[in-house]
């Protein structure tokens, strides 16, 4: 079975949704998960970004809703805020045909006010993280006894994060034998023991065994000393020259480093680390993914579970704490058939740990001296876009050919000069040639779209 059409038991709502979406057929955690999943059975399943897990999810979960029972029936816990918001997004998508389907995403980092009065009116479906979804439910905002579906995304990160005893606290609020659909990368005793306490007589799903190097990935590595690591790095931006590069860090404290020290010599590089308010990590999201950014520093944590694309390559500051950290970084680039390239910078004290990934991946990534490779202050690759933030998105029924009709007829711009137009519920973001930013602004300023007026501001 790999065809959603053979999925006899999904409701017909969902079977128009994916007709629109253009969903054929099933990827294999799909195939291996939502017929069993359909059935009312537990899931314990391997799935990584990219594998089509979240749709698999919420087709199963969706299936259930009865949605003119105003109540909290599916609870989704994700790791971090930027994998909650692109679940939630995907929920929306998949039960676009399901009449007034409420999802409510509720994550920490963001106002605490418009998420209450938001739950005062019910949800279908909440998606967030452990702690924010935990102090809801202390202070009484949030019921779970009606949830009939639960699913823990990411676990193994949720895990590493030190949820353990929050997602203890929140299962503990729901009725017993609530199906529940479990999703880590990697199964590791901790998630063993995790499914051994939420799940029961689990149908299991384990990814084929592939190769830990994907042989569309070119790696490669540079000998630096810890003084010399940040000027190396430049050497490298400025020899490969990426369009789009996501450069790894293991601590918050070397993001802004690494970014301070990028921005100052002329880079266009933005940082995506924990510290940051939600409001910022969107807007650098959305700069990177409109090609308004070239270089995008982040820790792990921050960038697990983003749904980046196009990513010409990725550059380890740091040799990653463990290796399927380092399998989960090279992973972001070389995606979708297309060729991928990623660097790791190695101080003498990392070379154990080095050695012991190249170990697991069965593989001897070609290391070169630091000082062979130069920075060259004339090299430096600038974006052709700008990101301009629009105050308003789909709840004012904007879409993006609204934009881009009034962009071309009204502000006369050359369809070529606009890239991505990213709609979201208040707000949107739309990429422009920066010889064309201009005129774009000053249509947003003085004219209208699709008869609103609305306030855009530049990025960056």
């Amino acid at each position: 079975m790999n065809q959603f059409s053979e999925l006899t038991a999904i409701r017909d709502e969902l079977k128009t949704a994916l007709s629109r979406l253009g969903f054929p057929s099933m990827t294999p955690v799909q195939a291996g998960t939502l017929p069993a999943a359909l059935d009312g059975k537990d899931i314990m399943a391997q799935g990584q970004t990219g594998s089509g897990k979240t749709i698999a999810f919420a087709l199963a979960t969706l299936n259930t809703v009865t949605v003119n029972q105003f109540s909290t029936q599916v609870l989704v816990l994700c790791p971090t805020r930027e994998l909650a918001a692109q679940v939630a997004q995907q929920y929306r998508e998949v039960g676009q045909c399901m009449a007034n389907l409420k999802v409510q995403t509720l994550c920490g980092g963001e106002p605490m006010g418009p998420q209450i009065q938001s739950l005062k009116h019910g949800a279908h479906v909440v998606v967030g993280t452990p702690g924010r979804i935990l102090d809801h439910l202390q202070k009484r905002r949030l019921r779970l006894d009606g949830v009939t579906s639960r699913v823990l995304d990411e676990a193994d990160r949720m895990l590493d994060m030190g949820f353990a005893e929050d997602v203890d606290a929140i299962f503990d609020a729901m009725p017993k034998g609530v199906q529940t659909l479990l999703f880590s990368a990697t199964w590791t005793t901790g998630i063993q023991n995790m499914a051994a306490r939420y799940l029961s007589q689990a149908h299991e799903f384990l990814a084929k065994e592939a190769s830990t190097s994907n042989p569309d990935i070119e790696q490669r590595a540079f000998s630096v000393e810890e003084h010399t690591r940040v000027s190396i790095l430049k050497g490298v931006l400025t020899t490969l020259q990426p369009a789009k590069a996501i450069i790894f860090c293991n601590t918050r404290r070397r993001v802004i480093e690494v970014t301070d020290a990028l921005v100052a010599e002329g880079f266009s590089a933005a940082g995506l680390q924990g510290d940051m308010e939600q409001r910022e990590r969107t807007e650098v999201l959305a700069q990177f993914a409109a090609e308004a950014l070239s270089v995008l520093v982040a820790t792990d944590v921050a960038a697990r579970g983003l749904d980046i694309k196009d990513v010409d390559c990725v550059i380890n500051v740091e040799v990653s704490e463990d290796v399927d950290t380092h399998t989960h970084r090279v992973g972001r680039t070389g995606r979708a058939g297309t060729k991928g390239l990623a660097v790791t910078l190695v101080a003498p004290s990392e070379q154990e740990q080095f050695a012991k990934i190249e170990a697991f991946s069965e593989i001897k990534i070609p290391m070169k001296g630091g000082p062979s490779i130069r920075f060259h202050g004339n090299r430096i690759k600038l974006p052709d876009y700008v990101c301009l933030h629009i105050n308003a998105g789909k709840k004012q029924k904007l879409r993006p050919g609204d934009f881009l009709g009034s962009l071309v007829k009204d502000a006369e711009l050359p369809a070529d000069d606009i890239g991505k137009i990213q709609v979201q519920n208040a707000q949107s973001f739309v990429s422009i040639k920066t010889r064309s930013a201009k005129r774009a602004l000053k249509l947003f300023r003085e004219g209208k779209i699709k008869g609103k007026r609305v306030r855009a501001r530049k990025l960056g």
